[in-house]
């Protein structure tokens, strides 16, 4: 105890004592008054997407994730000071902009979307020449289905990566930025729309000996494929489940009206040539692959025509930039799940050669919904007609055709989707 008073009565070894702590919260001062400005933001329309356009006068760590209900992109910057300006041209994504803070220096910045989009890139710039730091977020138009597989903070664009945990509100002043957030996706059943082709008047091709319909072949494998891939955990729903008639673009219409993952088209082929046989897949090409695909795709979208509905024009409503983006998107996903059709199907059945086949059918044109159609065989082949009407051989094809969707939904690039 004496010793201590010693040191105590001795201003300089006091001093000396405290110094450490001097020095932390000089650094710990200094720390928090050198938290970064980010100076101006911008929003500037392109092609199918927004950039976003931070400038500031130091780099800093950022996050950014969508949030669904209501649709939001969210901007969180760690230890930077935010000036709550924005300069905006004239765009068809974003709404308005609201800042506010998480903790400390760290705050966030919401952007109410219009319209489903999901995080192309997020990036920083060096300085170059009289620009100062830069943070680009560039967000493009996407469809319902792709937003929502992107909902979530396990999806941000960090820029310390995947796995940096996202800082939450703390205080209750910022509690208004997360109402009705919910960050993480929750698990759903994936949804396939099956689509018998014809029905009704409309009979579809007619067996060349046992004068088979089409129509009644593609609606008995419509429920058998649909209740093996419901036993396997699917949600399936059927275009047509008795014998009615639907114009093309309505089936389509269906499909979006449940928001499938997946559509599938069945039918059964005819051709002049009664040797010719053999399961096909068909995906969507605007330029037949072959003259036999621009007849077969020419036939069927004469159903329309026959219906008394003319579909030739686009839908007003959907934009023609979604169309070409969700298109391209949509087109490369049927082409994988085709692939993986092929694969299974030739262990089971007989397949034409070049299997896999484009053409321009209507049903198979929903921007936003990966699409097969499936010839089964031909009825005009006396052999595949009388296979086509046993619902052993169908049930052969759906139960191939069950394999290759759990396969295309497993598929690393697929399954990130979901």
């Amino acid at each position: 105890m004496k010793n201590l008073l010693k040191i105590f009565a001795k201003p300089w070894s006091w001093l000396h004592l405290a110094m450490p702590l001097i020095v932390l919260c000089c650094l710990l001062f200094s720390h928090t008054a050198q938290a970064g400005n980010i100076t101006s933001m911008r929003i500037g329309q392109q092609v199918g997407s927004v950039r976003i356009v931070f400038e500031a006068d130091s780099n800093f760590d950022y996050q950014a994730f969508l949030l669904s209900e209501p649709k939001r992109l969210v901007v969180d910057v760690f230890d930077m000071d935010v000036k709550q300006t924005l300069q905006s041209d004239k765009n068809n994504l974003i709404k308005q902009t609201r800042i506010g803070k998480l903790s400390g220096d760290d705050k966030r910045i919401v952007f109410d979307l219009q319209k489903p989009a999901f995080i192309k890139k997020a990036f920083m710039l060096k300085p170059q020449g009289k620009m100062k730091w830069r943070f680009v977020v560039d967000v493009a138009l996407c469809s319902e289905r792709d937003f929502n597989s992107k909902v979530g903070t396990r999806h941000a664009f960090s820029s310390k990566g995947a796995d940096k945990e996202v800082k939450t509100a703390s205080s209750s002043s910022t509690s208004w930025f997360f109402s009705g957030d919910n960050d993480k996706p929750k698990p759903r059943k994936k949804i396939i729309v099956l689509d018998p082709g014809h029905g009704g008047k409309d009979p579809g091709a007619i067996g060349a000996y046992g004068k088979t319909y089409e129509k009644n072949i593609t609606l008995a494998m419509g429920k058998e494929l649909k209740a093996i891939l419901e036993k396997k955990g699917y949600t399936v729903y059927l275009t047509r489940s008795t014998d009615v008639f639907i114009p093309l673009r309505q089936r389509v219409k269906i499909a979006q009206k449940h928001k499938a993952d997946l559509f599938m088209s069945i039918h059964a082929d005819s051709a002049l040539n009664r040797s010719a046989k053999g399961l096909s897949v068909y995906t969507l090409s605007e330029t037949a692959s072959d003259k036999e695909a621009a007849a077969l795709a020419e036939r069927e979208n004469k159903v329309d025509i026959i219906g008394g509905v003319d579909f030739s024009e686009n839908s007003k409503e959907i934009n023609d930039i979604l169309i070409s983006l969700s298109q391209t998107d949509s087109r490369n996903k049927s082409s994988k799940f085709a692939a993986y059709m092929v694969k299974e199907m030739q262990k089971s059945v007989k397949l034409v050669s070049n299997s896999h086949r484009f053409a321009g059918f209507v049903v198979l044109k929903a921007p936003d919904i990966p699409s097969a159609l499936l010839e089964m065989g031909y009825l005009s082949n006396r052999q595949e007609e009388k296979l086509l009407k046993q619902s052993g051989y169908r049930k052969k094809m759906a139960n191939s055709v069950a394999v290759a969707i759990d396969k295309y939904f497993n598929d690393p690039e697929i399954a990130a989707l979901y």
